[in-house]
């Protein structure tokens, strides 16, 4: 048996990870952070040690609720609602935001309205503060800011205009299986501006023309992530039904670790406490 070193354990959060001329990235194990990207063709294995701590309240809890949460937190906490996930649903000027100083912070605040490429064209939002890690999270290999917009809100309702032409979810397979087809993102907005103009112009008169400005003068951020071979099979690893998982490191792309055993979601497992081991 493959003698391990540990190189840390704590409360898993997603991969910290920045750009670079390949993406870079850390595990994140409470307070530590370990770096990824020097494990690349090293035998890594991760150790689920049977508990889970609310990433909020640190509460032990049997199940993780929304990537984290116990159940309390994951029924009052803002960043649980369901408009996070449906941000057109926003219902903080009906007086009914679970936090409204939250709600004032995260989403009365600069939002970017973006195409990505990751497993094809798609649409997406995040706050202007969240570029680029939004696009590094979701394993995109090129974004383009498309429009800046002055709320969580208005940049949903810009999104779901707009997903009415291209997709809004990325196939998590087809990412893991390869390098996405390079793309003209900027031709592609241009159709999208033109063949939802009306659309865009209503809520541009909704809102105000300041709301909503189209970003013209973006250029295309080209991302590479540390990957030396793609599963031909992806097999998802799942750390509550086999709590140790191990394998080559074979590429991180996105919050996912590629292992020639199959490949693991980190973000899944946010709050589950966790040891990481290599050779």
């Amino acid at each position: 048996m493959t003698t391990m070193n540990e190189l840390g354990r704590g409360s898993l959060s997603k991969m910290a990870v920045r750009l670079g001329e390949t993406a870079q990235y850390a595990f994140r194990l409470d307070e530590q952070e370990v770096p990824v990207n020097p494990l690349l063709g090293k035998r890594v294995r991760l150790e689920f040690l049977g508990a889970i701590h609310c990433s909020h309240c640190g509460r032990k809890t049997k199940k993780s609720f929304s990537q984290g949460y116990c159940y309390p937190c994951f029924t009052k906490l803002a960043q649980c609602d369901s408009c996070i996930v449906s941000p057109e649903k926003c219902h903080f000027d009906a007086g009914t935001c679970r936090e409204p100083e939250w709600g004032e912070r995260y989403c009365m605040t600069d939002h970017v309205v973006y195409l990505a490429n990751s497993s094809g064209v798609k649409v997406g939002i995040t706050r202007a503060s969240q570029i680029p890690t939004r696009w590094l999270d979701q394993g995109a290999s090129q974004a383009l800011p498309i429009f800046r917009v002055a709320t969580r809100q208005q940049s949903g309702l810009v999104e779901d205009l707009l997903r009415t032409q291209v997709a809004d979810k990325t196939n998590w397979r087809a990412l893991l299986k390869g390098d996405a087809v390079p793309l003209d993102l900027p031709a592609i907005r241009d159709q999208l501006l033109e063949s939802c103009a009306e659309g865009i112009a209503a809520l541009q008169q909704r809102f105000g023309l300041q709301a909503i400005q189209p970003v013209g003068d973006a250029d295309v951020l080209e991302i590479r992530y540390p990957v030396e071979a793609y599963p031909t099979k992806v097999a998802s690893h799942d750390l509550e039904k086999t709590p140790v998982v191990e394998g080559i490191l074979r590429g991180i792309k996105g919050q996912y670790l590629i292992l020639d055993t199959g490949v693991i979601n980190l973000r899944k497992y946010t709050a589950y406490q966790v040891a990481v081991l290599t050779e």
